[in-house]
């Protein structure tokens, strides 16, 4: 039953990812929470988004903007450097709350503040942003597409380069969490069960891309919000009880 219910998460999530670019790996972290410890739940979501984002970056990849991409990894290498001393596992609460609260934030800042990943200094604070909010609360999409939903890039270009940004990322979080979880919490995960999780990654990734070529660019944008604010407004609200109880 565990290993059908990491399967169908991963499969249904990797699609909502494959067609909108964000907003699975935000589920995916959600379901995985409920059946797993937090360290075990970071790198198997690791793995997957890995896997997800990094096969949707080849199936786009001829739309993926590379400059932005270098930019991007300047920040995430900065933000690392600040954790490699660090071994901060936090608990469910925090992660799900993290979680919730990112969406909103994002809307708090004013659009002016929020420099562009096409414009100078965009990408590399985005990267160095995007790297912090990983080791915290595992996802990061929805920072991510606040510096990419007023740039000047089509749908497609939004989708594969954020997937290529997300790939590093997620990779930075899983060197993280093995390596902060070895003094606190084993996070051995069976190999059998990232195998399907990963395949279940490439399936629902490559079942999007039919969806993503009918969206138009409104379309995609205004999906894109919606779905993100309604699943933080749920994740917060979780972490809060969580707290309080």
């Amino acid at each position: 039953m565990l290993l059908a219910y990491l399967a169908i998460s991963v499969l249904i999530t990797g699609f909502i990812s494959g067609v909108f670019g964000m907003a699975g790996g935000m589920i995916l972290m959600g379901a995985f929470l409920l059946v797993l410890p937090v360290p075990v739940a970071m790198v198997l979501h690791a793995v997957t988004q890995m896997t997800s984002n990094g096969w949707r970056g080849v199936v786009w990849r001829r739309y993926a903007d590379f400059r932005v991409f270098g930019r991007f990894l300047i920040g995430l290498v900065a933000a690392s450097g600040l954790f490699f001393f660090v071994s901060y596992v936090p608990d469910r609460a925090t992660v799900l709350i993290c979680l919730g609260a990112v969406p909103f934030l994002v809307m708090l800042v004013p659009e002016r503040l929020i420099p562009q990943a096409d414009k100078p200094f965009g990408a590399e604070i985005c990267g160095f942003l995007n790297a912090l909010l990983q080791f915290v609360a595992g996802v990061s999409g929805p920072v991510l597409d606040a510096f990419f939903i007023r740039s000047g890039f089509d749908r497609r270009t939004v989708v594969a380069t954020k997937a290529v940004c997300q790939t590093t990322a997620h990779l930075a979080k899983l060197i993280y969490f093995m390596r902060a979880s070895d003094a606190s919490t084993e996070t051995a995960v069976e190999p059998s069960v990232i195998m399907l999780c990963t395949l279940m990654a490439v399936l629902g990734t490559t079942l999007s891309r039919s969806v993503l070529e009918k969206l138009s660019d409104a379309q995609f944008r205004r999906w894109t919000q919606s779905i993100i604010m309604l699943i933080g407004g749920l994740y917060f609200a979780q972490g809060v009880y969580l707290y309080a109880g």
